[in-house]
């Protein structure tokens, strides 16, 4: 069992924190209590937002009382136990991406830097899905983990002004995807034609915490075509499920 915080955050805030390290087990306990809290309380909390390691939940203080909260929440905390990750069902969205060229201008500092070639930073790269951690920095934005040291690299030393849509990059142990054009520092090495973030749905989000992103390499005429279709809204993107450990 876990050590687990409740800290105040402003008048409408609560912050449910466990334990002090980045770990799937641990995120995976912040997903199922946002679930919960939702689901539980959904006349009278305002949001809940998933981070690493913690919970934010949003409440309005003239319906429910921070100490009727904190009750209600120590409750739900002792019920994450009985729930095991094999109660989980976890989406893994493929992401296509166009590698290289345009597309990814630092594919060849990143091949170079670690000491291996552009393919093998690709078949790296597109080996393994990257849990969904959270999300932030921009609308969308994925915190990814499960990436591996053998193709890490130092962010720019001057990020760029503008990072086009839907780039793919790499900094430190860490790789994402841009939703929107906005300043940045990671290294490019590609792009997905997908539509990451869309203001204008309903659901202005491809994917959420809990989520598995899947990178698969396509060529660059592919890209083309992928986006002509996306923008007709004829694209489906490729989802599967599975159940298990960490989700």
């Amino acid at each position: 069992m876990l050590k687990v915080r409740m800290l105040d955050a402003g008048e409408q805030g609560l912050v449910v924190e466990f334990g002090d390290e980045i770990d799937a087990a641990i995120n995976a306990r912040v997903r199922r209590l946002g679930r919960i809290v939702a689901t539980e309380m959904a006349e009278r909390v305002l949001e809940v937002v998933p981070t690493y390691r913690s919970l934010m939940v949003y409440f309005d203080p003239l319906i429910v009382s921070r100490k009727n909260l904190r009750e209600k929440i120590a409750e739900y905390l002792s019920d994450l136990e009985a729930v095991t990750a094999d109660d989980d069902t976890a989406r893994v969205i493929t992401i296509p991406v166009s590698y290289g060229g345009e597309f990814g201008p630092d594919l060849e500092f990143v091949a170079r830097h670690n000491a291996i070639t552009e393919d093998e930073v690709i078949a790296i790269h597109t080996s393994t899905p990257y849990l969904v951690y959270m999300l932030g920095f921009t609308p969308g934005f994925p915190y990814l983990g499960g990436m591996s040291e053998r193709i890490a690299a130092p962010r720019l030393d001057v990020p760029r002004v503008k990072i086009p849509v839907g780039s793919v990059g790499i900094a430190g142990r860490q790789t994402g995807i841009y939703p929107i054009e906005s300043p940045g520092g990671w290294r490019l090495i590609g792009r997905t034609p997908l539509q990451v973030f869309n203001p204008l749905s309903e659901n202005p989000f491809l994917f959420a915490a809990g989520d598995y992103l899947q990178f698969s390499a396509i060529e660059a005429d592919e890209y083309g075509a992928l986006k002509a279709q996306i923008d007709c809204g004829e694209y489906v993107p490729v989802v599967r499920y599975f159940r298990g450990e960490g989700n």
